[in-house]
């Protein structure tokens, strides 16, 4: 998302005649554009505004610019340093050339003014990334769930919906310009459900996925992040009928416990969720399922943990981000549950369901070997350049020979051997 985000803001400013520079030495004006999910990143920030001042002291003049949710969460702390001359929240990108125009010495500007209308819809963004093969297309904003750990619903306000209209015309726009493949984005993306204005048209997820899809077999479709009580039988039938939609989907569980999955607020508990595994998998046998996990929640008791570890081994999930809980201010849980898991326990917990993971992703690829992929080349392989990468439809990364193809090139290779991270590939010519 702040990805996505970055690319508008280059949008709106480049429209006022600004230019983007790769070297903070020569910029004018220097933003970083913030997420206030986890301390960690917002600490990282704080970190970066010593170094933009660095800049400042040396040559007086350059503005610097918190965007984005630690601007929203964070913006009276923020201008309480005297280090930062603007803070914008997501929702007000459209006021950056008025905004960066209204700056002086003495006064700082801000705009954090959530919107239960902006989307950005109108807005071509300018690509940032290098390779020119995936794109990313935002399609709403905001969450309604209210889980209580979460900042994204104080940050980022309530769910608003894109016209479709203007996906499809993106999506058309970045095939055009040589892209091979879409990420459409969203909080709970799966909760997608636009209305026109007069309510005589709507679409659901599915019916976009299927109007995404259908701009050329030759362009993937690829989503994030799902909501496990959104995914429903119309989505993943459609998956299954376009070859072009990857079989992939991003499912965090957060918990195996329902005891902690209630007090998280997921709206689903344990045997909800593996029926939304085993729909996936009946449907979509080789359909690559990921998570998002958080152990060390309020009051998570050691058998609560064994829960989590025991939902892990039954999905067997290809990938995972792990996390120990991190107490974000002003949620439900921070006022209504004292985090009151040591860090101790959090960090072995964490660790733990680590090496679970790892185990399980090795046994997923292993299960790969001997398989045919048709896989989007990305580019060259980092750890060795005279190899290629791409992703399979299943989210897997690919490493195999070059054999002539290039960067954004869809190349068949079969899997020889296999890491936890990784599918050891040959051409099939």
């Amino acid at each position: 998302m702040n990805v996505n985000d970055t690319e508008v803001i280059f949008s709106i400013l480049a429209k006022e005649g600004y230019e983007r520079t790769e070297s903070m030495d020569e910029a004018d004006i220097i933003l970083a554009n913030t997420c206030s999910v986890r301390d960690n990143a917002e600490q990282r920030i704080w970190g970066r505004i010593e170094v933009f001042n660095l800049q400042k002291k040396e040559r007086p003049g350059v503005i610097i610019g918190i965007v984005g949710c630690m601007a929203e969460r964070l913006k009276d702390k923020l201008l309480d340093t005297h280090k930062v001359d603007l803070v914008a929240g997501p929702d007000s990108y459209r006021t950056l050339p008025k905004l960066l125009k209204g700056i002086t010495p003495d006064t700082p500007a801000i705009n954090v003014m959530l919107s239960h209308e902006e989307t950005y819809g109108d807005i071509t963004p300018v690509r940032i990334d290098k390779n020119g093969v995936s794109a990313f297309i935002s399609i709403m904003r905001g969450c309604n769930n209210v889980c209580s750990y979460c900042v994204v619903p104080y940050t980022r306000g309530a769910e608003r919906s894109r016209d479709p209209k203007t996906i499809v015309r993106e999506a058309c726009d970045v095939f055009s310009k040589g892209y091979k493949e879409v990420t459409l984005l969203g909080q709970n993306v799966d909760s997608y459900n636009w209305k026109s204005e007069d309510g005589s048209e709507s679409v659901n997820f599915a019916q976009l996925l299927e109007m995404v899809a259908q701009v050329s077999p030759e362009l993937r479709v690829r989503f994030s992040t799902s909501h496990p009580k959104d995914i429903s039988d119309e989505v993943i039938e459609t998956m299954a009928r376009y070859e072009n939609i990857c079989k992939h989907i991003h499912l965090p569980i957060q918990s195996g416990s329902d005891a902690m999955l209630k007090k998280m607020r997921r709206s689903y508990d344990r045997e909800w969720y593996m029926g939304r595994v085993n729909k996936i998998r009946s449907v979509m046998p080789d359909c690559g399922i990921t998570t998002d996990v958080i152990v060390g929640f309020c009051g998570e008791t050691e058998e609560d943990f064994q829960m989590t570890m025991d939902a892990f081994r039954t999905v067997c999930y290809d990938s995972a981000f792990m996390f120990y809980y991190s107490e974000r201010p002003g949620t439900l849980a921070s006022r209504k549950y004292p985090d009151d898991i040591d860090i101790e326990t959090k960090t072995r917990r964490l660790n733990e369901i680590i090496a679970l993971q790892n185990e399980c992703s090795r046994k997923s690829n292993e299960k790969e070997i001997g398989k045919t992929f048709k896989v989007l080349v990305e580019g060259p392989s980092k750890k060795d350049p005279d190899q290629l990468c791409g992703r399979a439809s299943n989210n897997k990364m690919c490493v195999f020979p070059g054999g002539g193809h290039k960067t954004g090139d869809y190349a068949l290779v079969k899997v020889r051997e296999c890491t936890s991270a990784t599918l050891i590939c040959d051409l099939v010519q």
